[in-house]
């Protein structure tokens, strides 16, 4: 019963924290992260982290980067495999090495700065993609080089970890994580290109209630299902069943569904619980720290996903708008640190002090996004009119 009370709590206060901040300029993702911190135990306790809660907040993300991959223009994505690779790599070098840098300041081993420095410089842009939609930069060149340099973080930032556990002792075959993930990406590939068109045929015609809806679930969740298996994020494989929707015949249809579906309940989950995650027992004593690893978060990737923009030929505020995008740590970053943790790579307390700067990044990312995008569409619209 309490489960049916918190879901109630949390569409109604995520719809009006999402409306209040489009009235105060601001994208409706941050009102709705930050009701979330309002309505967990930080403040008011009426929402608590519960196993099922973070399921269904799973599912929320899942669906999430299904629909940005059913909304990606192929075409444009294909295009933007130069730009993709420099903002994913070079967003990936800056962070890293400051994070080590600042790790040897803080008298960790050489293992836990390396390992401090992979932390900042995973990317999720499951919140960015919220804030694309609502930017309507999507399907822009913007939108799917960001989209594509986050595949590209991930699977570097996941097999950088991978090689620092092998050589910290821990249990993990670096050539067999390797093989999982090429295998992973070969076969997602294949599958996409001759198996989910034949399976949406195949569904189509069949006389029960929304059968083509519950293909593309199927497909989907296979999909996220077998990227996590591999050792991939559960979200890359959502994503590329989206992208392999957004081939067939079926698109406009499946999309349509699943967004409401998703943005009905699952996806206002997410959002919310991400701010439900935040404890701030103790942080007074740390604040010092969370201040200083929050900002370094936000410039390293800030200015080297930008400077890989650059590099791509984007405006400087185009640039600066990639960049933000790239900021937010998101879920990402919190499975590593809790791989961290598991492994005594990390402490207790440093664990809670990276959660604490995960959020913050997670936070700042969509008013970062609006602010620079604003100033590189003015910035068009001068170059029009000259």
């Amino acid at each position: 019963m309490q489960l049916l009370f918190e879901l109630a709590i949390i569409l109604l206060a995520s719809k009006i924290a999402g409306e209040i901040s489009v009235k105060l300029g601001q994208p409706s993702v941050l009102g709705k992260l930050i009701v979330g911190i309002i309505l967990g135990p930080a403040v008011l306790g009426l929402v608590t982290e519960t196993k099922t809660l973070e399921e269904l907040s799973q599912i929320g993300v899942i669906l999430l980067m299904f629909i940005a991959g059913m909304e990606t223009d192929l075409d444009e994505f294909k295009r933007s495999g130069k730009a993709s690779t420099l903002v994913g790599l070079s967003g990936i070098v800056v962070p890293l090495f400051v994070g080590y840098l600042a790790g040897i300041i803080m008298n960790m081993s050489t293992f836990e700065a390396i390992f401090l420095g992979l932390l900042l410089s995973a990317t999720s842009v499951s919140i960015s993609v919220q804030a694309l939609k609502e930017l309507n930069k999507m399907q822009s060149k913007e939108g799917t080089t960001i989209l594509g340099a986050a595949v590209i973080d991930d699977v570097v930032v996941i097999i950088a970890l991978a090689f620092l556990m092998s050589m910290a002792g821990g249990d993990v075959n670096l050539s067999m994580v390797i093989v999982k993930k090429v295998l992973f990406f070969a076969g997602a590939i294949l599958a996409a290109w001759k198996v989910v068109p034949w399976v949406l045929k195949k569904f189509a015609p069949l006389n029960v209630t929304e059968s083509l809806l519950s293909a593309a679930l199927i497909i989907c969740f296979l999909f996220a299902y077998v990227a996590e298996l591999t050792g991939v994020a559960a979200i890359i494989g959502a994503y590329i069943a989206g992208v392999a929707i957004s081939q067939t015949k079926f698109k406009h249809e499946i999309f349509e569904k699943v967004e409401t579906v998703g943005y009905s309940i699952f996806v206002p989950v997410f959002f919310t619980s991400i701010g439900v995650k935040a404890s701030f027992d103790g942080i007074s004593q740390h604040l010092g720290v969370i201040f200083g690893l929050s900002i370094l978060a936000i410039l390293t990737k800030l200015i080297g996903a930008a400077a890989g923009a650059k590099l791509a030929r984007f405006s400087w505020r185009s640039s600066m708008g990639i960049g933000a995008a790239m900021v937010s740590r998101g879920e990402v970053a919190l499975i590593i640190a809790a791989i961290g943790l598991e492994t005594k790579l990390i402490s207790q307390e440093l664990f809670s002090i990276l959660v604490i700067v995960v959020l913050v990044t997670t936070i700042v990312t969509p008013p970062m996004m609006k602010f620079f995008f604003k100033q590189s569409d003015k910035q068009e619209a001068v170059k029009i009119t000259a």
